[in-house]
């Protein structure tokens, strides 16, 4: 594990960090895993920060950039797309900003700076902590902002660890309580897939939070950087499915009504599972807080409610509503 004090905090702009306001810009591969290691202690509530590094730190597809407080004694963390990817002015999926911090009560004054957070043009704000909801409240309302507020159920793995191997398969399946009759009788059916580019506007119609152009130029660019997982019928359509995206999570899950109930989302989260442990991603979801089957279901596969919840603020400029 990396030192944190092996970084001499007074020559540390110098070498691999610029200053923006009182925001540390990190960029060093080291500084990176440094903060990813000290995230890892404040998990669940570090985890859309935590999930986006991890992604930074391997090719950085969606051209993100860590913005802290302090090094390396920080704070707060501000990931956000940079300035060039945020070109369109009324596209809340690319201009989306994901946030942790230790002291919500200083986090007003790192939001109310404009070259940190652009609040002339729409946005979102996503986090796992409900306490940044007052100071993204309080600057809104100062800038003439209106603000639209989201809480789900935040669901992460209770299964600390699972070495990927030839055993995995079957581990998973009893962790997930599939019965081998019910898998074997469906494999003669349905077909696991991978989804591609392709899949995209099927998602994106049928995403509760999509549904529109953006939304879907923002589907193509998870599914062209970021592994989806999905269930052909014997006609050879998507029935069923989910994809990550940028932050780790799993997103966009659905299952046409015909063919709920019938084990595939729990087919494709064995197999996804096993992908994610083998490449050590961190994965977690979010559901609705009125779609209690659907998370008593995640119960009985091994996933548990985290109290701290996951939390959406989508912020409008006024002259925009």
């Amino acid at each position: 594990m990396l030192n944190r004090n092996n970084l001499n905090q007074s020559v540390f702009p110098r070498e691999g960090a610029w200053v923006l306001y009182k925001m540390f810009v990190l960029r060093e591969p080291q500084q990176l895993q440094i903060l990813y290691e000290s995230l890892e202690e404040s998990i669940p509530e570090s985890l859309k920060v935590y999930g986006t590094l991890f992604h930074i730190r391997n090719k950085n597809p969606f051209n993100l950039e860590v913005l802290v407080d302090a090094w390396p004694e920080y704070q707060t963390v501000v990931i956000r797309p940079q300035k060039e990817e945020m070109k369109d002015d009324l596209d809340y999926y690319t201009n989306t900003y994901h946030i942790f911090t230790k002291a919500p009560d200083k986090l007003e004054e790192v939001l109310a700076c404009p070259q940190v957070i652009n609040w002339e043009q729409a946005f979102q704000i996503q986090g796992c902590q409900e306490s940044l909801g007052e100071a993204i409240q309080k600057v809104a309302a100062s800038k003439s902002v209106q603000v639209d507020y989201l809480r789900t159920v935040l669901f992460v793995f209770e299964k600390p660890t699972l070495e990927a191997s030839s055993g995995d398969k079957m581990d998973l399946m009893k962790l997930l309580k599939i019965p081998k009759v019910l898998e074997d009788k469906r494999k003669e059916t349905f077909q696991n897939i991978v989804l591609d580019v392709s899949h995209a506007r099927l998602v994106n119609e049928q995403w509760e939070l999509g549904k529109n152009e953006k939304s879907l130029k923002y589907v193509e660019r998870c599914l062209q950087n970021f592994t989806g997982f999905g269930v052909l019928n014997s006609e050879g359509k998507p029935i069923s499915w989910f994809l990550t995206e940028q932050s780790c999570e799993i997103r966009m899950g659905y299952t046409f009504p015909k063919y709920r109930g019938q084990g595939h989302m729990s087919q494709i989260g064995c197999q996804s599972i096993a992908y994610f442990f083998s490449k050590k991603i961190p994965f977690y979801l979010h559901v609705a807080e009125d779609k209690e089957k659907s998370q008593q279901i995640l119960l009985s596969f091994g996933f548990k409610n985290a109290l701290c919840g996951w939390h959406q603020w989508k912020c409008t400029p006024k002259r925009y509503c």
